[in-house]
């Protein structure tokens, strides 16, 4: 129940009578008229522009208009108790109670689906997340990322798309053979006792690596380590599957499951990347040329030979990109086409693509691969996921470097848990830098927003557990008159907010707006019972140690909103703290 949407129909219902009669003169579209929430300042509770948008056309000011609409539209709707004009023109409707009456109880029939936009067309999604290279833990520069990428699916999921949420594994090339030998000289050391080779750039020095090497000899004990190159391919294989099984122990920490793991070692072996490429040439998408140095590069130090390269700036990138290196192997970039190819050929309506700060130049040469092999626009959506500074102490925080020189997933979840991980780290949009104060995630305060939130849900499970009843529960709706306060009405405002909330989640992918929705409700909510702390007849339960029926419903809907958000961010919500 969208009750903006519903009197966005009333209005344009109007607009249409009034029009067939020749009392009003409508442009081709209506796009442009909205039903909003008004400012505090104005007693009123929806708010349309639609005077502001036809007056040009009816050649009238759109005051003189509004008052004509105005008319038309109370005299239409018997829930209207009063409509008044402001400037520059809106048009402010205030409701009678019965219709927050018809509102809540309709709430309580539709709990399980009040939120959801069912007018949409639902599409099918791949989200693919986190991807980052299977050579260990993953880091805090991991974490936002891949919180972002689980949450936009649960918001998708929730309004009733498809979703699949895939992780790319980069488990071939340079990086792969030097991930192996490190873990090879991790099992010498084990095994030979010889010293791990700490001066060697290329390897990779975390201590992980050692639990890595015990795994694999304690489960392959007729393997020879005597000669890598005569192991080296095996061992890949298996310094992969520690890696994933640690990736993968990462991210259920966070509550993240993926759907699948896509393998670029496969793609490569499956020869995708030759058939991606017939496919751009037969498209007449790539050619031979050379590329001149790329800007901060000395150019006479930067030698120009001739490459295969995309045709990259025919779909609005800056420049061509190479497909192939001097040495005939393919670039990194031209198994990135190959990936999305086969992103295509399996048939979503639309690939999202959660990159990191570090890779929001990639996006352009991507996008442009995935206009040129599916004949679209805008079938490919990327979303950066800003860099995360953790403070403690008012200063930036430095942990414990024993797994490599960063921080991990584990060591933050260690210091402050699941739930304030993914709900501080989506509390601000994705696109700007994110603080992480370790200091205010713990603190029991307003300033707090998870606890605020978290406290909101277990107050009102207080006066349903003091009733022995279950807040999960189904709550039966008899017949009720509810004489609401101008406070709980204002509640009553922000839970009509919760579908534009989650429409706006999902259409745009901004899921930061759901954490920023449930602290603006839990504010109110507490506001509200704090009122009982001086008027004892404002609090929930009377000196009779009993509640009515109809506030029992009320705190039932706040609660249902409530959990339904934490649902999505993917954070509890204790009955009891």
């Amino acid at each position: 129940m969208n009750i903006f949407e519903q009197y966005l129909d009333k209005i344009k219902k109007t607009l249409l009578d009034l029009s067939k009669n020749g009392d009003l003169i409508l442009p081709d579209t209506l796009n442009g008229i909205t039903a909003e929430i008004p400012p505090t300042k104005f007693d009123s509770d929806i708010s349309t522009n639609v005077a502001m948008v036809l007056s040009k056309i009816n050649k009238k000011t759109p005051i003189d208009l509004a008052n004509i609409l105005s008319a038309e539209i109370k005299k239409k709707d018997k829930l209207i108790k009063e409509i008044s004009v402001v400037k520059p023109g809106f048009i402010n409707i205030k409701f009678k109670p019965i219709f927050w009456t018809n509102f809540i109880k309709e709430i309580i029939l539709n709990s399980k689906s009040y939120g959801i936009n069912t007018k949409e067309n639902k599409k099918n999604f791949l989200i693919e997340f986190v991807s980052a290279n299977p050579t260990g833990p993953l880091h805090v520069g991991h974490c936002r990322g891949a919180i972002l990428g689980d949450v936009i699916a649960n918001v998708l999921l929730f309004n009733k798309h498809k979703v699949t949420k895939e992780y790319y594994v980069n488990d071939y090339g340079n990086q792969i053979i030097n991930f192996t030998k490190s873990v090879y000289f991790r099992i010498r050391e084990i095994s030979f006792n010889e010293p791990f080779p700490n001066d060697n750039a290329d390897l990779y020095p975390g201590d992980y690596l050692i639990d890595f090497a015990k795994n694999i000899l304690n489960s392959n004990k007729e393997l020879n380590f005597e000669d890598f190159d005569k192991i080296s391919e095996k061992l890949s294989v298996l310094s992969i599957e520690e890696a994933l099984k640690l990736i993968k122990k990462n991210l259920k920490s966070l509550g993240i499951n993926h759907d699948n793991f896509v393998s670029e070692k496969k793609l490569v072996k499956n020869q995708e990347v030759e058939k991606v490429i017939e496919f751009l040439q037969k498209n007449k998408f790539v050619y031979k040329g050379k590329i001149k140095a790329p800007e901060g590069e000395d150019s006479n130090e930067w030698i120009e030979r001739e490459q295969l390269l995309f045709k990259s700036t025919e779909f609005g990138d800056d420049k061509d990109r190479a497909l192939q290196k001097s040495d005939g192997t393919w670039t990194y970039f031209a198994s990135d086409v190959a990936y999305h190819k086969n992103k295509l050929d399996r048939n979503f309506d639309y690939l999202i693509n959660i990159l990191g700060a570090d890779h929001s130049g990639y996006i352009k040469r991507i996008s442009s691969s995935v206009d040129a092999l599916s004949n679209s626009k805008d079938k490919l959506i990327c979303k950066v996921s800003q860099l995360v500074k953790l403070i403690k102490d008012k200063k930036p925080f430095k942990m414990s470097k024993r797994k490599g020189d960063y921080i991990t997933v584990d060591d933050l979840i260690n210091e402050v848990g699941k739930d304030a991980t993914r709900f501080i780290m989506l509390n601000r949009s994705s696109d700007v830098q994110l603080d992480f104060d370790f200091d205010s995630v713990v603190e029991k305060s307003k300033d707090n927003p998870l606890y605020y939130v978290q406290y909101s849900y277990a107050r009102i499970s207080s006066v349903f557990r003091h009733l022995q009843k279950d807040i999960k529960s189904e709550i039966n709706i008899n017949k009720f008159n509810f004489e609401y306060s101008q406070d709980e009405i204002n509640i009553l405002k922000k839970i009509s907010e919760w579908p534009k909330c989650i429409d706006a989640s999902s259409k745009k992918l901004e899921p930061h707006r759901i954490p920023t929705y449930l602290y603006e409700l839990a504010s109110l909510f507490h506001s509200y019972w704090n009122l009982g702390k001086d008027t004892p007849e404002k609090r929930f339960i009377n000196e009779k140690k009993k509640i009515t029926d109809d506030k029992l419903i009320f705190l039932k809907v706040i609660s249902n909103v409530i959990k339904s958000g934490m649902d999505i961010v993917g954070v509890s919500v204790p009955e009891k703290m």
